[in-house]
């Protein structure tokens, strides 16, 4: 028997008792004629203590190991002189009286603690020490956590949790797909799912009607903060049910979690359509922690000689509340900022509310003092805001200034990422159409259904058409999304076309769904939650990364265990793959 106990539960009580522990060395402090070593495992830390006076040999074999050895201790519980509070065990420490060295091990290459010294890509090398760290262990214990609520409040709400295949047919989903050469099959792949989508929808025509899955998926496509070529989705579908009854059930997930995981209440949650959210914001998925909506000054500043504003199709300005005292430095660093390539304004205009009531501009030469008291009014500014302006094409100039809002509110100190803010998104653009090509795409995926009374608009005016989809967003970021989906073939075959499908290219992409349908699909909708985005929000992170046990780098490359890698000859040659 390796131990009586874990290194994070022995308290007062245990004072006393003999017990046994094993675990990794944390640190070793020799004071000569005492030494002091700390116990590792995953559960805390325990202090051990050997004493010359009652065991010289015990104290020299203590004194040898180095950090991260695997040992077993046993000796008696005893209070400690100088506790630490600092830890659960911190007011008591083990009188050692035996110790085993189990294993040995090499100076690790970077220190082993939540403060550690080893970057990135070191610990990526070497991701089997970095989760021995503290802060990485809880944060795979909140996504186990995570993981268990999900599981309780589905399991109570009557959801069955079902897996379905990961090798399946490569599918037209907005991402690339990963695929699988099959041997048996030659010249033939499969592919690894970008979600479960087909065949959620499936179950829901098989009868059963609340399903979920907390399954893996995957995408070949560029990497970032947010991003893994593998993620985990909550994946969710209902049968008989309209757009109401998905948000109220998720909703209802929603709050459980905050409530059980971060003991949060999170309130009512807004909802906004798609149009309001790029009108007042400049996306699709709202940062409501802060205000800053959009103030469209288009109407009051044209024609007055200035040309930038004349020309352009909108001006767009944001109040920015108690920034007028901006130096000049810090406005030209704004300027900076939005003309970034990334963003691409060609500038940025700014008026300041003084405090005495004045309104000073970078562009008085045009407007006098009644012309600016317009703006402020249009703002609902006062006096010490400052107001931000960009102009151009609509579209691209609410990008532009909703990436200034952000900036702003992250300069500002008011993007405080354990303040949540959620709200539902709603009534999205079925289609969205490629400006060079002219081609249409689905906003969301091909069996999305359209919103009942825009059925009509899908043969005259494709691109008016709302889509009965919904997407869940906290502080910004997209938490779920999903919708009602077509189940019915002729209204299925009719999005095909739209989105440039020849009926003999949707059969054979997508027969067995439609054929499906022929044979009693009742009306059904779902939704999907990035489950690591979600951790990390809980986490109060930006990057997934650090809630996944083994991810990939930027590049999609695990460095750990060195993939992906080259096959032999022999394996391409058994699965038909000749590479040139």
């Amino acid at each position: 028997m390796y131990r009586t106990h874990n290194c994070g539960e022995l308290r007062m009580e245990h004072v006393g008792v003999e017990v046994r522990l094993s675990g990794w060395v944390a640190r070793n402090r020799n004071k000569g004629f005492l030494c002091f070593v700390d116990l590792r495992d995953r559960y805390g830390i325990t202090q051990l203590t050997f004493n010359e006076q009652k065991n010289a040999k015990l104290l020299e074999q203590a004194t040898s190991l180095g950090r991260e050895f695997v040992i077993t201790a046993t000796g008696i519980v005893r209070e400690r002189e100088s506790k630490n509070p600092n830890h659960s065990t911190g007011d008591i420490e083990i009188e050692v009286s035996e110790l085993i060295i189990l294993n040995a091990a090499k100076v690790p290459p970077f220190i082993i603690e939540d403060e550690t010294d080893g970057g990135d890509d070191i610990r990526m090398q070497y991701r089997y020490l970095d989760l021995r760290r503290n802060v990485v262990r809880k944060n795979l214990e909140l996504r186990h956590n995570l993981a268990q609520e999900v599981r309780k409040y589905l399991d109570s709400k009557g959801f069955l949790e079902v897996e379905t295949p990961v090798l399946i047919k490569s599918t037209p989903e907005g991402a690339r797909d990963f695929v699988v050469p099959s041997r048996m099959n030659p010249g033939q792949f499969y592919a690894l799912p970008q979600s479960p989508q087909t065949f959620k929808q499936l179950l829901m025509v098989s009868g059963f009607d609340r399903y979920f899955q907390i399954v893996k998926c995957f995408r070949d496509e560029d990497l970032r903060a947010d991003r893994q070529p593998e993620f985990t989705q909550i994946d969710c579908e209902m049968g008989f049910v309209v757009r109401e009854d998905v948000i109220q059930t998720f909703e209802g997930l929603t709050k459980h979690l905050f409530h059980k995981v971060l003991n949060l209440e999170l309130g009512e949650i807004p909802r906004i359509t798609y149009a309001e959210a790029m009108e007042k914001y400049g996306s699709d998925k709202p940062d409501i922690r802060f205000e800053m909506q959009f103030c469209d000054l288009s109407n009051i500043v044209k024609g007055c000689g200035f040309s930038v504003f004349d020309n352009a199709e909108s001006v767009l300005a944001i109040n920015v509340n108690g920034a007028a005292d901006y130096t000049r430095k810090q406005l030209d660093e704004l300027t900076e900022f939005v003309k970034k390539p990334q963003i691409g304004a060609s500038g940025l205009i700014y008026c300041r509310c003084e405090s005495d009531g004045n309104l000073k501009s970078s562009v008085d030469k045009f407007y006098d003092s009644q012309q600016l008291q317009k703006w402020a009014e249009a703002c609902s500014s006062k006096p010490g805001d400052l107001i931000l302006v960009l102009a151009g094409n609509t579209a691209k100039t609410r990008k532009q200034l909703c990436e200034l809002r952000l900036e702003m509110g992250r300069k500002l100190g008011l993007r405080d990422p354990f303040n949540f803010k959620a709200l539902w998104v709603v009534d999205f653009p079925l289609l969205e159409q490629d400006e060079e090509t002219g081609n249409w795409h689905a906003m969301h995926h091909p069996f999305t259904s359209p919103l009942l009374e825009d059925l009509e608009l899908m043969n005259s005016n494709p691109g008016a058409v709302r889509a009965d989809a919904y997407d869940l967003v906290i502080n910004g970021v997209e938490i779920g999304g999903g919708s009602i989906r077509i189940h019915n073939r002729e209204l299925q075959e009719k999005m095909f076309s739209l989105l440039g499908f020849t009926p003999e290219s949707a059969k054979a992409q997508f027969g067995f769904l439609m054929n499906a349908f022929e044979f009693g699909a009742p009306p059904h909708g779902g939704i999907a939650f990035g489950f690591d985005r979600l951790c990390s929000m809980f986490g109060g992170s930006e990057t997934i990364r650090d809630y996944i046990a083994f991810p990939k780098n930027n590049a999609g490359r695990d460095v750990m265990i060195d993939a992906p890698a080259a096959l032999d000859g022999a394996q391409l040659k058994e699965l038909g793959i000749e590479l040139k």
